[in-house]
């Protein structure tokens, strides 16, 4: 199923959203207990330790989903860590299907790394809740339970009002290895008019945000080498070609004045920001000294003619992740290196394709290096962008259902990462939107990571508002 096959109606008019805070507010201390008792299995994917605990994890999700009242939820095996699966079908044949993403796996913790409490022992301080995986992403996963619930149960309905399916992955902090496989073979039970990502964040507490957008990524590493092995520099130096010094005008040869990215090719197809899009970052009440002290660093800088935001979420980047060659001892060695190498990461914005990305790499890199200097090219995946036209009507009651729940308008944003959520889109053909409530001070995979209760709830009410708004507002036509 496609949007495009769907049709818009008028705006919806509010309805009683008393009912539904009374009914979170009656059934917040259970919502909490589960999840505490959720947070406690240390589903860690990165460390084959705690493989038990993942699965244990997936186990839990899927049976407190059936509880919660999907009729069918199965756990997902891959060659990694397993993925659940849950399916509510709406009573209405002419109700869209949503494909909800979020991930049950959390990075490590420890006590020592900082944590000024039990990691995997969840504690409440000051209306926060402290444990790994608070925020990122168990929280945001488990208010959808709630939040279908309180939809049931404030609009007298036994199904919900859109096609309801959960997608959540056991890989996602490891880098989701396994998971476009796991989308290509399951791609007709996630057949989906939209997909709505919960691993994402607002810009604020009291600034709700709806984020639009989220990077792709290209990554390689270009091993050079030279001589067969070091050389005396003075002996050979000024006569063979030296790689580390090939490495350094690779590198230097990467941008132009500008800070324009200089590959050929490499801005092919890139959709350009729009006056509106410019002008809705420029409303968000951004501080660039206080973002530079979050970044701990002393200055901006990056492509001419955009600003801070626009760079960090709309515009394509190349950075130099690493670079060796030669000696790194104490004291001097001089020689002529046998080798040297260069780590880069591209961010990709929409339009632009990896695999066009990663051909125009490979012939820049060729054309920079000189005679005598071969050089092998790794690409390591990649990710691709996604992007939520801002009049979409999905995205539309998203910003409705946030903007009730938040009683003030909800505004724009980007993330200038990457996620697994581009290959949903791409699988299944169909638009990624953001839904999240975390904000920048929960110390996602820091110490301490945290959720805000006020928000978390926050969450637990827009989606009772937005099945209800998706199911009325966004149907198939007859």
């Amino acid at each position: 199923m496609r949007a495009d096959r769907l049709v818009t109606m008028s705006q919806p008019v509010d309805s009683a959203v008393s009912a539904v805070r009374t009914y979170i507010a009656q059934h917040r201390a259970a919502f909490l207990d589960d999840l505490a008792e959720w947070l406690r299995i240390p589903s860690v994917s990165a460390q084959p330790d705690h493989a038990p605990d993942v699965r244990r994890s997936a186990d839990w999700l899927a049976a407190k989903l059936r509880e919660t009242g999907f009729p069918t939820t199965e756990v997902w095996e891959t060659p990694g860590a397993p993925a659940v699966f849950a399916e509510w079908p709406s009573d209405d044949p002419r109700a869209p299907t949503v494909v909800v993403y979020g991930h049950h796996d959390v990075q490590p913790a420890a006590r020592e790394d900082g944590w000024d409490s039990d990691p995997f022992e969840p504690v409440v301080r000051e209306n926060r809740l402290y444990a790994r995986g608070a925020a990122d992403d168990k929280g945001q996963v488990f208010f959808h339970t709630l939040g279908v619930r309180a939809h049931l149960a404030t609009t007298g309905r036994t199904a919900p009002a859109v096609h309801l399916k959960l997608l959540i992955e056991g890989e996602e902090e490891s880098g989701s290895p396994h998971f476009r496989a796991l989308a290509e073979q399951h791609s007709a039970r996630l057949a989906a008019d939209a997909v709505i990502v919960s691993d994402t964040g607002m810009w604020s507490e009291d600034v709700p945000t709806v984020c639009t957008g989220m990077r792709g990524l290209v990554e390689c590493e270009i091993r050079l080498f030279g001589p067969d092995q070091d050389i005396h520099s003075g002996s050979f130096g000024g006569a063979v070609p030296n790689p580390a010094t090939a490495a350094a005008r690779l590198v230097a040869a990467l941008h132009d004045e500008h800070a324009r990215v200089a590959i050929p090719g490499f801005y092919d197809g890139i959709v350009e920001l729009t006056d509106r899009e410019r002008a809705l970052f420029a409303e968000l009440p951004f501080d660039e000294q206080q973002w530079l002290s979050t970044a701990k660093s002393y200055g901006t800088h990056g492509e001419a003619g955009h600003t801070t935001l626009e760079r960090i979420w709309a515009r394509p980047t190349a950075e130099v992740n690493g670079i060796s060659g030669g000696y790194q001892g104490p004291g001097s060695k001089t020689i002529i290196p046998s080798s040297a190498m260069v780590k880069l990461s591209f961010r990709l914005v929409a339009g632009q394709d990896p695999d066009h990305v990663e051909k125009a790499v490979r012939e820049w890199a060729a054309e920079q290096l000189s005679a005598g200097i071969r050089h092998e090219i790794t690409f390591t995946g990649s990710t691709r962008p996604c992007l939520t036209p801002l009049d979409h009507p999905a995205l539309q009651s998203v910003v409705r259902a946030m903007g009730r729940a938040f009683d003030q308008p909800v505004r724009f944003t980007r993330e200038g990462g990457s996620g697994p959520a581009a290959d949903l889109q791409e699988v299944l053909g169909t638009p990624v939107l953001f839904l999240g409530i975390s904000v920048p001070s929960d110390g996602w995979h820091a110490p301490n990571e945290k959720v805000e209760l006020d928000l978390l709830l926050k969450g637990v009410e827009i989606t009772a508002y937005l099945w209800a708004d998706l199911g009325e507002y966004w149907r198939h036509a007859p």
